[in-house]
């Protein structure tokens, strides 16, 4: 697309007022953006109303489009429309389609089979240990994983597909030009680099609780199914999925304990018709993608003397204390303790607030 074509886009989409469905409205009547701006005020307030085709006529953008084109123009950027032969087929398909998308990074990517995976920013170990194994699994058989960049599962899954030889997408709900959470900046970096980090909103917006339930109709939209790792029964992951079954997308949900709250999200979608899983093949069986690469276990069981295995068995995944745990197994204090001290070294358990231990692998 020509600067002169996106400029027009630009100005259309950076009008305050005028959100992506009245911009639908009017390129459904007007066709290209040129043209709207052409139309006559009548015209225009036929389809938006009078305040809003005024704001259209009238309203100057124009340091904010000079400033987009310049993003624009940037090694590594671009900036999709709704006209452009490279924009995403998959998110043609759904009802709410950005008319501007803001990359960064590999944007051939947008045209790639992909998993979409989502789920608890206060993940516990054990959830994001899974995410970033299942991440791998999918990248390695090609698939492209797409997230969004939030803390727990989300940046576990982009680090996960990034170790592959796949790659992965992370939809963002601030402007291209930022990165929320500021912990994530390093991550986003090599997503940048090595995938595709993209956003609908302007440049320069600032994270706002609005945002993030928008962009996970893209997360969703994008993919030919989403996984969910961990949520709560109140968690942002379980919007992603209910856009998802909207979309025609498939749902699936790994299980965790019935005493965890972080598990109770993916419990209620399983009743709710969500297919359980318990690896990555397990997905792409169900996505008949499972001929595309061979899939290592989810997760690795390191070797491990009997002692240590033993106290693995006793724990199992449920968060544990001490107390309970030196019970089960008939252990002193500190016979547990070595024990545990050596697995939480070797990465196979972790130790969570108040003291409690969580079985990793």
């Amino acid at each position: 697309m020509s600067a002169s074509d996106l400029r027009y886009w630009l100005r259309l989409c950076l009008i305050p007022g005028i959100g992506p469905e009245r911009q639908r409205e009017l390129l459904a009547t007007f066709g290209l953006p040129e043209r709207i701006f052409a139309a006559g005020q009548f015209s225009l307030a036929q389809v938006i109303g009078e305040k809003l085709a005024t704001a259209l006529r009238t309203h100057d953008n124009s340091a904010l489009v000079e400033t987009a084109l310049v993003w624009a123009n940037e090694p590594g950027n671009a900036i999709l429309t709704l006209g452009d032969a490279t924009y995403p087929q998959a998110l043609l398909q759904i009802a709410d389609p950005p008319s501007l998308l803001y990359a960064k990074g590999r944007v051939e990517l947008l045209q790639q089979p992909a998993i979409a995976m989502v789920g608890a920013r206060a993940a516990t170990p054990q959830g994001e240990a899974n995410a970033e194994a299942f991440a791998e699994a999918f990248a390695a058989a090609n698939l492209t994983v797409i997230s969004g960049l939030a803390l727990g599962v989300d940046a576990a899954a982009h680090r996960g597909a990034l170790k592959a030889a796949g790659s992965t997408i992370a939809v963002i709900g601030t402007g291209a030009d930022r990165i929320y959470p500021a912990r994530n900046a390093a991550l986003a970096r090599r997503i940048a680099e090595n995938g595709l980090v993209i956003s609908e909103f302007p440049l320069g917006t600032p994270p706002t609780p609005y945002n993030f339930p928008r962009r996970n109709r893209i997360i969703s939209g994008l993919a030919r199914g989403v996984l969910v790792v961990e949520a709560a029964v109140d968690s942002g992951s379980l919007i992603t999925a209910r856009t998802a079954i909207e979309q025609g997308r498939d749902v699936f949900a790994i299980p965790g304990s019935i005493h965890s709250p972080q598990a109770r999200g993916c419990h209620r979608l399983i009743k709710q018709g969500a297919k359980l899983v318990e690896s990555a093949q397990d997905v792409l069986e169900e996505l008949d993608w499972a001929h595309n690469a061979h899939i290592a276990p989810v997760v690795s069981q390191a070797s491990a003397d009997a002692e240590e295995l033993g106290l693995l068995g006793q724990m199992g995944f449920d968060p544990v204390d001490p107390d309970t745990l030196g019970t089960r197994a008939g252990l002193t204090p500190d016979a547990l303790f070595a024990i545990l001290t050596t697995l939480e070294l070797d990465g196979r358990i972790a130790r969570l607030a108040g003291g409690r231990f969580q079985r990793i692998t």
